[in-house]
């Protein structure tokens, strides 16, 4: 049979503090709480109980040195609580100031979790997976008054919330593209992220619709490129995707997958400037370029939504998208996505440098 054991509860304390007071033998006591002796003799010796001769004097019991049962109590949920092991990440530890450190990089828990493992290799004590950074995060979150403090730390996390929200859609009042080609026709090559040189595309609005910035990503190695626009028109778009595009060898503008956006309404130009075949996708289907949409969300951490995207230049817009490159990431094996892109076969022969490939 199995035996289960219970600590002495706040009642039963008081129970041996009252029968101790009386003189009681620890077997009554024992037998009045339906509990072993031994349960009342180690409480009794845990806490300081003095024999019975020197607890009664005049036949009277002396409260002084005897046993308490509120301060057992206090005792016993010290114990209890200094034998739990003491957690990896908290805010007062070195683990907590790397993994903070990193996050102000824009690292997600996942790729924090794998440079730990890179750079602390054979040391567990200094790792930590990504559900315990998960978890160490909202801890710290949900400990904090509401204030400055809690919304910088909040900010850092990758949507820049704690809570999930529902995704309404509203009604599509755009107007339709002529003479596009379908998703459905791009060519296995493309599909299969087996070779550079083919792209998903999409724009990145800014407050009240007034800015925008164009984003593009290999299929390959999830290479990002962000491009600064005058305004959403399709011919500034035009001029913007044929700048970025030009500063790349011919074997890396194959395709490009975009969606059903009026700012691609000159596509067959910018198809004409840059020798790639433009691809669209199905309307309400931003799955289909499921990539683009996923860069997107990372690049929100530089570009907020409700912020003027106007104010920033090219510069500081390719600083913002080396920074993504750099990061690891778990699909390309934690390699970084520049290091994917430029280690392509045809980039090295082209003898090209990343400063090109951002239009610096």
């Amino acid at each position: 049979m199995t035996r289960t054991y219970q600590q002495l509860s706040a009642e039963e304390r008081g129970v041996v503090m009252a029968m101790k007071l009386r003189c009681c033998s620890m077997r009554s006591i024992a037998s009045a709480l339906g509990r072993a002796p031994s349960t009342v003799s180690r409480e009794l010796r845990r806490n300081e109980w003095q024999s019975e001769a020197e607890q009664c004097v005049m036949g009277r019991p002396r409260i002084a040195g005897g046993y308490d049962a509120k301060r057992a109590g206090k005792r016993a949920r010290r114990v209890r609580r200094d034998a739990w092991p003491n957690r990896k990440l908290h805010r007062g530890g070195a683990l907590w100031a790397q993994v903070r450190a990193l996050l102000e990089l824009k690292c997600s828990p996942e790729q924090i979790a794998a440079i730990l493992r890179r750079r602390h290799p054979g040391q567990p004590e200094l790792q930590a997976c990504h559900e315990t950074i998960y978890t160490a995060i909202h801890a710290a979150i949900y400990a904090m008054p509401a204030g400055e403090p809690r919304r910088k730390l909040v900010g850092l996390l990758r949507q820049g919330r704690c809570a999930r929200r529902r995704r309404s859609r509203g009604t599509d009042r755009r107007g339709s593209l002529q003479n596009t080609q379908s998703v459905h026709a791009r060519p296995a090559q493309a599909n299969e992220r087996l070779l550079p040189g083919h792209w998903e595309g999409d724009l990145i609005v800014g407050k009240a619709n007034a800015s925008s910035v164009g984003t593009l990503v290999c299929r390959k190695s999830l290479f990002a490129m962000m491009v600064k626009l005058d305004s959403s028109k399709a011919v500034d778009v035009l001029e913007g995707f044929t700048r970025a595009f030009c500063a790349l060898p011919q074997e890396l503008r194959q395709t490009l997958t975009y969606d059903q956006g009026k700012e691609m309404a000159l596509h067959k130009s910018l198809a004409d400037n840059t020798g790639m075949t433009i691809y669209f996708c199905d309307p309400h289907s931003p799955w289909q370029r499921g990539l683009n949409e996923n860069t997107n969300g990372l690049l929100r951490q530089y570009l907020p939504k409700g912020t003027d995207l106007g104010v920033y230049s090219q510069r500081e817009l390719d600083e913002m998208a080396w920074e993504l490159n750099t990061r690891p990431r778990k699909s390309l094996g934690w390699r970084s996505a520049a290091e994917v892109f430029f280690d392509d076969a045809s980039m090295q022969k082209a003898g090209l440098i990343p400063t090109v490939a951002l239009g610096l």
